[in-house]
Order: structure tokens, then C-alpha cells, then sequence
């Protein structure tokens, strides 16, 4: 969901609720401006019939039947009103209402409290009660104490003038009258202020997300391109600061283009630096395989003529030190060289569909000889019925393979043994070096393969066999070539076993 959307039903959901809210407090202001309006009117009316017909108990004592009309006739002109005589108890004695029922009766609490409100200071805005025709039917009512006609000071109070106001005939005429005096007229304004309020919200959103929809687009397209896009290896011009007085989006955007051509910048910087280092490394690479070449060659040459002279022994000792420092430097400068080409960005595999079994059998054959002049059995397993075939760069992947397998018979000790194996996982096919010899510390071997780190052994003398090569660093180069990765695992005192998983042909 885009934010433009977002913004858009979040304003529509805040103006519904607010005009429901709207509706429903003008429908409770239109109930309690009914009640107040009808209940001022009837405490008005039922004063009025106590001040000039202060004698009505004495009234219904004499004559019943003619104050039960006298009543009906002071209510014929408001249908929805129903006056009362109650004596003290709150029994009814007379009504307006001839088809009242025999049993009635309003509960003498509340019709104290009702007599008593219209000498309270300050008066309610209006008193609701019980209508004895209907029990349990909660409206707006008011009373007064009726007292003797002959007062004196603390005289009881006779009876209750009780006065109950219906609320209309029905539902259908109060919500028609709701309707007419209240709900059009709020319905209208509250449409007309959602539809300004949405008018005003929609302008709003698409000048907010007008800008961000462009800097969003603008945000793709620079990671669509990257740093070595359009604009990568260009003289970039210096971004002009934002105008003054621009609003948020304004700064955003010129702080964005001015960190992308900052870093697209950098990026330039460090591409043509990579590109001299490695063309440097190169270069010095070249530069040193003939000297060092010409170097082991004269070397070998004295090692040779002075094969049979037994005072020419010191003499062959040093020029032994020298020629494998010699050989180690040249195997490093052409690792180097190595190294260099396989990081050219422009540097395509050569694949072929191969079966990797096929691979390490040639593999295996190449080492016999130098794994039994260690003391070292070479095995090499299966993956088993069913082809392990993968598309790669022999020639690349077979220098990974044997640079593992150096490294595996450099550390095995004499009577161990190496395997090379090869597995399906899913949809990946496997190839497994294993050696038993001392194994890697847990903590080393995250940096195994990176060509800046060098292990315990770097610690040995320049004279070790074991040298100062970037087999490893080459093998993962190679690896992400493919497309594959490279799995260690290793325990102190038991081997080490290092896998090569590539996708399935």
C-alpha cells in the first residue's frame, strides 16, 4: 500500500468517525434539549394548577368522578401528559387517563425527591420518574406537595400532584421531528465540512507525497544503476545547495543527490585505484616471474655441478635455503598474478558440463605419487549411482581442488590419510577435501580464507615448506565465480574438511 493511499484512507476513516461522532452528539444534545424544553414547561404547568387549585384532595374526597374529568380536562390539549392525584403513600386516587389500571402506584422515594426539586436551589435541568401506566418506562416528570387547605405550621402533606410527560406516539414521529429540526440540518453541514475537509486533504496529500514520489523514483533508479552507473566515471559537478526556504522534502532530496554523487564520487576513486593496484600487481607479477625464474634456474645449475664434491657440502646447504625461498617467492608472484586476473571485473568463466567424479579421479592420480613419498593414503569416494555434474571452468576449478589438496597433504603427518569426495544436496553438488592433520582453532577459521590473514604458521622460519601462498584466497575467488560457497569444518587433534558446494547442471 503506498503512502499516498495510506494517507488517503486514514484521512476518509478520521472524517467518517468524526461525523458519526458529530451525529451522535447532536442526537444526544436533541434528546436533552427535549427533555429540559418539555420538563420547564410541565413544572411550569402542574405551579400553575396548584396555585389556583390548591384544594384538590378535598375535591377528591367530595367528587371523584368530577375531578378525574377536571384533570382530563386540564390535559386536553396535551395528549402527551398524564397528571396524577397520589396520596402520600403514592397510590393513585385520580387520573387524566380514564383506561388507567386498577393497581398503580409511584414509589415514594422518587416522588419526594421530585416534590422537593422544585423548591431546590439550584433546580435540575430536568427529573425523570416512573409513568404509572407503563412501570419500569423511565420519562421526564414533575410534582408538588399537596398540603390542607387549612395550613398550619408542620402540617403533613395531603398528597402529590403528579405529572408524567410521554415521549410522543412513537418512535417514527420522534425521529421524524429528530429528522426535521436536528439531523437534516447537521447531516448537511456535516457533509458540506467533509467534503471541504476532503477537498483540503486531498490537495494536501498529493502536494506531500508528490515530491516523495519523485525522490522515491529517484531512489530506485540509483539502485537500479548503482555507483557504476550513467553517471559512474564522469566529472560530476558540484551539487547546489537546496534553495532557501525550502520545506523538508526540498532538503531532503538535495542532501540525497549530494550524498549520491558524493559516493558515486568515491566510488570512482576507489574503482581506479582497485583497477591500478591490480594492474600493478600484475604487472609486478610478470616483471618478477623471469628474474625469479633465470634465479632457480642458476641456482639448480650450482646445485648440479657441485652434486659430487663433498667440500661443496655448506655451499649446497645454502643454495638449498635459497632455491626453496626462491621457489616460494616465485609460487607467491604467481599467485599474486593469479589473484589479479581472477578480480578483473570483465573475467568470464570458460564452463563445460563435467561429472566431478571424473574430476577428482585426475585429481587423485596427479598427487599419488607425492601424497606416498609423504607416507599419506590418498582416498577418493563417490557420490554413488547417478551423475554429480556441474558447469565450471576446469582449468580454474581444478587449480582450487589441487590447492586444497596441498594444503591437506602439507598437514597431514606420515600414516594419515586424505580424502577427496564428492556428494549431491539438493540441488548442489558437493566436493570434499578432508585431511587428519592438527586442524584449525574455531576462532580462526572465519579469516581462513581471506588473503590479508595469515595463520600459526606464518610464524614458521623462510625456509618452511609451507610458504607464504594465497592458495585459500584464490579458492573462495574461484568459488564465487561459480556462483557456489565454502564450507569449513574442523576440530583440533582430528583434521580438517573443507567443501566446495556448486549449483547442479
Amino acid at each position: 500500500m503506498t503512502v499516498r493511499l495510506r494517507l488517503a484512507l486514514t484521512v476518509f476513516l478520521s472524517g467518517l468517525a468524526s461525523a458519526a461522532l458529530v451525529i451522535a452528539m447532536v442526537a444526544l444534545a436533541f434528546v436533552r434539549f427535549e427533555a429540559e424544553a418539555t420538563f420547564q414547561r410541565a413544572d411550569a404547568f402542574v405551579e400553575r394548577v396548584v396555585g389556583m387549585h390548591g384544594n384538590l384532595i378535598e375535591q377528591q374526597r367530595r367528587d371523584p368522578a368530577g375531578l378525574a374529568a377536571f384533570l382530563a380536562s386540564l390535559v386536553l390539549y396535551e395528549p402527551e401528559t398524564r397528571l396524577y392525584l397520589l396520596d402520600p403513600q403514592g397510590r393513585v386516587l385520580a387520573s387524566s387517563d380514564a383506561r388507567r389500571s386498577t393497581v398503580q402506584q409511584v414509589p415514594v422515594d422518587a416522588l419526594r425527591r421530585a416534590a422537593d426539586a422544585a423548591t431546590a436551589a439550584p433546580r435540575p435541568a430536568y427529573l425523570t420518574g416512573e409513568d404509572p401506566e407503563r412501570p419500569g418506562l423511565i420519562t421526564v416528570v414533575t410534582a408538588r406537595a399537596l398540603r390542607p387547605a387549612a395550613i398550619s405550621p408542620g402540617a403533613p402533606v395531603a398528597g402529590y400532584l403528579y405529572l408524567v410527560c410521554t415521549k410522543g406516539e412513537g418512535p417514527a414521529a420522534r425521529f421524524e421531528v429528530f429528522s426535521s429540526s436536528f439531523a437534516m440540518p447537521a447531516l448537511v453541514a456535516v457533509a458540506g465540512v467533509m467534503l471541504l475537509a476532503t477537498l483540503l486533504a486531498a490537495w494536501i496529500i498529493v502536494a506531500v507525497t508528490r515530491p516523495l514520489r519523485v525522490l522515491s523514483d529517484e531512489v530506485d533508479a540509483a539502485a537500479r544503476e548503482g555507483f557504476a552507473g550513467a553517471h559512474a566515471g564522469t566529472a560530476l559537478a558540484p551539487v547546489a545547495p537546496p534553495p532557501p526556504g525550502g520545506d523538508e522534502f526540498v532538503r531532503l532530496r538535495g542532501g540525497f543527490h549530494a550524498l549520491l554523487a558524493t559516493l558515486r564520487r568515491q566510488w570512482d576513486a576507489l574503482r581506479r585505484l582497485d583497477h591500478f593496484r591490480r594492474e600493478s600487481v600484475s604487472n609486478l607479477s610478470h616483471d618478477l616471474r623471469s628474474p625469479l625464474t633465470a634465479t632457480v634456474a642458476c641456482l639448480e645449475t650450482l646445485d648440479q655441478r657441485w652434486a659430487h664434491e663433498a667440500a661443496r657440502g655448506e655451499d649446497r646447504r645454502l643454495i638449498e635455503v635459497a632455491l626453496r625461498n626462491t621457489r616460494n617467492a616465485a609460487a607467491l608472484v604467481r599467485s599474486l598474478g593469479d589473484l589479479a586476473l581472477l578480480d578483473e571485473p570483465e573475467y568470464r568463466l570458460q564452463r563445460v558440463r563435467l561429472d566431478l567424479d571424473e574430476v577428482i579421479d585426475d585429481l587423485a592420480q596427479r598427487f599419488t605419487e607425492r601424497a606416498a613419498r609423504q607416507g599419506v593414503r590418498l582416498a577418493c569416494e563417490h557420490a554413488g549411482p547417478g551423475p554429480t555434474a556441474a558447469e565450471v571452468d576446469v582449468e580454474l576449478l581444478e587449480r582450487a581442488l589441487a590447492n586444497l589438496l596441498d594444503n591437506a597433504l602439507k598437514h597431514t603427518p606420515a600414516g594419515g590419510e586424505v580424502l577427496l569426495a564428492t556428494s549431491r544436496e539438493g540441488r548442489e553438488v558437493a566436493i570434499c577435501v578432508a585431511d587428519q592433520g592438527p586442524g584449525i582453532a574455531e576462532a580462526d577459521i572465519p579469516r581462513l580464507f581471506d588473503r590479508h590473514w595469515r595463520g600459526p604458521e606464518a610464524a614458521a622460519p623462510a625456509s618452511s615448506e609451507q610458504g607464504r601462498g594465497l592458495g585459500l584466497a584464490i579458492v573462495k575467488r574461484i568459488v564465487e565465480l561459480h556462483r557456489g560457497q565454502v564450507q569449513v569444518g574442523s576440530q583440533q587433534g582430528v583434521g580438517t574438511r573443507i567443501s566446495i558446494l556448486l549449483p547442479a547442471a
